[in-house]
């Protein structure tokens, strides 16, 4: 896990937003977007779109044009693997 994939899963132990997480990991869009793609590929991550209690599948398609959109929250995997570090 990379330190930029540690910050964000700290700040996903509550269901966030994209925006809240871009202002507090000062990630830029694409780079946080990225790191997103990523976690959600390890299964690290859940994504939520419209709301934040509609889980997503993540479709590597179609996640570009919602991403801003989504909410994601830590999976238990990604807790274990954030506080095994």
């Amino acid at each position: 896990m990379t330190d930029t994939e540690y910050d964000i899963l700290d700040e996903l132990y509550f269901v966030a937003p994209f925006s809240t997480l871009s202002e507090k990991t000062k990630l830029p869009a694409s780079e946080l977007e990225r790191n997103l793609r990523l976690l959600l590929e390890q299964d690290y991550i859940k994504c939520f779109y419209p709301d934040p209690d509609t889980e997503l599948a993540y479709e590597i398609t179609s996640f570009g044009a919602l991403v801003r959109d989504c909410y994601f929250l830590a999976t238990k995997p990604g807790l274990l693997a954030h506080n095994s570090r």
